[in-house]
């Protein structure tokens, strides 16, 4: 009698054990699975993720539009670095700014353009490619360190959107941009 209570409580562990493995498993496989939520794309839940919010569009206060799609490019006008309350990151990289407030101002304005892209095609997930970027810092004449400025741009873009988010540039120093803005940046984007 001992003998059969020893084994079925020792086969009642090796099914607890084993059943408990197979939780945990399925945790596992659950979580490498885990999809965004409903009416959430996958580039929302990285946004999410990284903290970024993407800003209303403004609309231009000229006689021109924010994006104009051909075929499956979109080409976004130039943005800067417009902050939530509508002002601008503004003064010359490398006399009233740091290279790494520069950068800053860069990210500011990628998440900027993410936002006028994703007002343009409506999701995010649609990117194929990042294409091509046009990066203008406002800097003095023998200021050299635009592409360090930048990278805050493409940093973010690859943040975001992984190997899609690698794209070709130019990197160069004007004298002045509207507003006194730190930077500006014009994108074309191959969407799905």
């Amino acid at each position: 009698m001992k003998l059969y209570f020893a084994q079925k409580n020792m086969s009642n562990r090796y099914l607890c054990s084993l059943l408990f493995c197979l939780l945990l498993t399925g945790i596992a496989l659950q979580a490498q699975n885990k999809k965004p939520a409903k009416g959430q794309s996958s580039i929302d839940q990285k946004l999410a993720e990284l903290g970024i919010v993407l800003p209303a569009v403004s609309a231009p206060i000229a006689n021109y539009v924010n994006s104009v799609q051909t075929g499956k490019l979109i080409f976004l006008a130039g943005k800067g670095p417009s902050k939530a309350d509508g002002t601008y990151i503004v003064g010359k990289v490398g006399t009233d700014l740091t290279i790494e407030q520069g950068y800053e101002a860069a990210q500011l304005t990628a998440i900027n353009q993410l936002a006028a892209l994703k007002a343009e095609i409506g999701n995010l997930d649609r990117v194929k490619r990042i294409v091509k970027v046009l990066g203008m810092v406002n800097c003095g004449p023998d200021f050299g360190d635009q592409p360090k400025v930048i990278n805050g741009y493409s940093d973010l873009m690859v943040k975001v959107f992984g190997d899609k988010g690698k794209h070709a540039r130019s990197a160069v120093g004007m004298i002045s941009l509207p507003k006194n803005m730190a930077v500006e940046v014009e994108m074309i984007v191959e969407i799905e």
